[in-house]
């Protein structure tokens, strides 16, 4: 071994690549499939993490693949027993929850070994930050978070045409959990969409709210952008389509329908 000048430690070793975490910084030799017989110089950074630079619950949580949408709560906010009105009975395992949101040591030491324990106050304290969530960006601090994220674009843009990538807005369809998926709200056409990432469709809407976006503007008038009145208009060889064209069509439709067999009916294309 020999160290260098706060660079790291420099090795000469037989080592196996697959097992090699990824804090090396630099790696010297040839990359094949036989590297396990060669000699590589490794630089390993030579730092220390005092517990004030550990990441905390709320960090990692916002930092997971998915969880883009939402904006870390402060964690004076969630001290605050008033903010906290009601939840009790929302969240199962509501204290450990609490206290595995803010980083505190569990109660119940016994209850913290126990692995389906701790797999309930980990799916418990994700309920609960969701609902907090929920009411924290409806406050300036927490809407203040929320802007920065939208005007980034972190929520996507409307994929309507007429609307030119508009920024969106998350929102929620009911303010109680377990009822609909976040969907995002479109300030310029006023219509909600599905996310277009999978991994942010199975994101409880309630973890928004349905006042969110609508409050943003009422503090933030200056970032609601004019509705758009421009239509898509259909044509047929150049000549727009009478408004009761549709109604004809699915009149007939439905005369076509109900004309054929019993058994038949219902395979063909269905009409709302």
């Amino acid at each position: 071994f020999s160290m260098s000048s706060s660079e790291g430690v420099c090795m000469r070793t037989s080592l196996d690549l697959c097992n090699l975490p990824n804090r090396f910084s630099s790696l010297e030799g040839p990359v094949g499939p036989d590297t396990a017989s060669h000699a590589y110089c490794i630089t390993v950074p030579t730092f220390s993490m005092s517990s004030s630079e550990e990441v905390s619950w709320i960090s990692w949580f916002c930092g997971l693949k998915g969880n883009e949408f939402f904006c870390e709560v402060d964690e004076d906010y969630i001290q605050d027993k008033f903010n906290l009105t009601g939840l009790s009975e929302q969240v199962p395992h509501y204290r450990d929850a609490i206290d595995m949101v803010l980083d505190l040591e569990p109660a119940d030491e016994d209850d913290h070994d126990d692995p389906n324990h701790a797999d309930m106050v980990e799916q418990a304290a994700e309920l609960l930050y969701g609902l907090v969530h929920a009411r924290y960006i409806l406050t300036n601090r927490g809407i203040s978070q929320m802007v920065e994220k939208f005007q980034n674009g972190e929520f996507g843009h409307c994929s309507r045409y007429y609307c030119d990538n508009q920024l969106l807005l998350p929102v929620g369809l009911s303010d109680l959990p377990a009822e609909a998926m976040v969907k995002l709200y479109c300030p310029k056409c006023q219509e909600i969409y599905n996310p277009k990432s999978s991994r942010h469709q199975h994101i409880d809407g309630a973890f928004f709210g349905t006042s969110f976006p609508h409050m943003l503007f009422m503090v933030h008038p200056e970032l609601r952008p004019p509705r758009t009145m421009a239509q898509y208009t259909p044509r047929l060889y150049g000549f727009k389509l009478h408004p009761l064209a549709h109604q004809i069509q699915y009149q007939a439709g439905e005369r076509a329908r109900m004309a054929q067999p019993r058994q038949q009916r219902g395979k063909g294309p269905q009409f709302k």
